[in-house]
């Protein structure tokens, strides 16, 4: 509970926001007791997701319950905008879901807090760890333990708008993920693309300046594959990271795309790659599926490289609380979901990416243009964002630092040296 006190008061506040909307006696009964003695209901909160993942879900868990009919599954679909203030707060005040979605980057502020039970013993003896890519991994992990277990993943590439390449005679990028285009190479082309009379704009590189966790998402990669990072191996500082001179150079081509090139644009026209207002643009794999239902004038290549091939992995994962009444049949559960079998479901109904590589194998549009591309990516180029519980002013300052760098033009220098204090101050306050 005292580790929670820096959001105690936060808590309080959402508790009197949601006063009017509270949880009901009788959801708090049913996961406190057996229904009937023997059957055991488990409370399961997740952020409410697209249709299709909503539907996969409700698949998963009425096959789980078919295959288990002593447990019933109750799960509750929150907001995305209020999910983690409702959940800390729940936590903070010691009543929490039994089974809960967790953002990978977010793990450890809840493993920290002691609000999650360790997987670590069921998934080294249950789990077939050999099937996860070892980037996946380490994102299930906080100090060598396993917390959470996700059913997919994600990953970011370049798309392009074929019609504004042939017109300019561009030849298309590789598709072959191994072979990706230099950075420098794609900022020549953003150069040629963009043509302000026409309002062309070469690129947007990291999806633009967006709110959330988007931010840190689409532009920690800049910094790895210039050879940059934001921590110190020992999660202990910033200084000499986040403001090293490989940072430095990564954040100093972001700024010049805006500034100096003029290929990048701090605003886009709605739909801009499919309109022809942007020649290319950094999007996630969840992108493909849309785009390409009634588009057949975007291609998809690997996302630019610096020195390294380095792509943002993670996204949302299962993980129990440490409270729960019901720790086996919690882990019943998540080992259903998070099976072979229950991947494949998932993924046949979403077309995600499975964390899974066996389950990839099973696909054959995972396996051909342009998912492939995002499955290669996954298994051999990806990193996660810093598992520390300063995350959440990691991802603020990461925010702050692209746009006191692409939008207001500061030297990048400075602006880095201000980031890492912030998350130094950060890191102060973890204990």
């Amino acid at each position: 509970m005292k580790k929670w006190a820096p959001f105690l008061l936060l808590a309080a506040v959402m508790i009197v926001l949601f006063v009017f909307t509270p949880f009901t006696k009788q959801e708090h009964d049913k996961k406190k007791t057996n229904l009937s003695g023997k059957k055991v209901q488990l409370i399961f909160w997740r952020n409410n997701g697209n249709e299709l993942e909503n539907e996969a879900y409700r698949k998963l868990i009425k096959d789980f319950e078919k295959a288990n009919p002593h447990i019933s599954i109750d799960m509750k679909l929150l907001p995305y905008s209020d999910y983690e203030i409702r959940l800390r707060t729940e936590l903070a005040t010691g009543d929490p879901p039994d089974l809960m979605a967790i953002d990978s980057p977010t793990l450890a502020l809840y493993a920290n807090t002691g609000s999650l039970l360790s997987l670590d013993f069921h998934m080294k003896t249950e789990g077939e760890l050999a099937d996860y890519p070892r980037a996946a991994l380490e994102g299930m992990s906080y100090k060598d333990k396993i917390y959470i277990v996700p059913i997919t993943e994600s990953g970011i590439a370049l798309f392009y708008n074929k019609k504004l390449f042939a017109a300019k005679g561009i030849p298309f990028p590789s598709a072959d993920p191994g072979k990706p285009m230099t950075w420098e190479e794609t900022a020549r082309i953003a150069k040629q693309l963009t043509d302000g009379k026409k309002g062309i704009i070469g690129i947007d590189p990291a999806q633009g300046f967006s709110d959330g966790e988007s931010a840190a998402y689409f532009k920690l990669p800049f910094l790895w594959q210039f050879g940059g990072d934001v921590l110190s191996p020992d999660g202990k500082t910033a200084t000499g990271y986040i403001d090293s001179e490989d940072s430095l150079k990564a954040l100093q081509f972001y700024q010049d795309l805006y500034h100096k090139d003029h290929a990048a644009a701090m605003e886009l026209p709605a739909d801009a790659i499919l309109s022809g207002k942007l020649g290319m643009s950094v999007l996630g794999s969840w992108a493909v599926g849309e785009i390409f239902k009634n588009e057949g004038n975007i291609g998809v290549a690997p996302l630019p490289r610096a020195k390294y091939q380095a792509v943002p992995n993670g996204g949302w994962a299962i993980g129990i609380s440490s409270r729960t009444k019901h720790q086996a049949e919690a882990w019943t559960f998540i080992k259903y979901l998070t099976s072979r079998e229950g991947v494949k479901k998932y993924v046949q109904i979403t077309g995600d990416i499975p964390v899974r590589m066996s389950v990839a194998k099973d696909f054959p549009d995972l396996n051909t243009y342009p998912k492939n591309i995002f499955v290669y990516q996954a298994q051999n180029h990806s990193k996660n964002r810093p598992v520390t519980p300063a995350y959440p002013v990691i991802s603020q300052s990461i925010k702050a630092l692209f746009e006191e760098v692409g939008i207001g033009r500061s030297n990048v220098r400075d602006a880095a040296r201000e980031a890492a204090r912030k998350i130094n101050d950060g890191l102060k306050e973890v204990k």
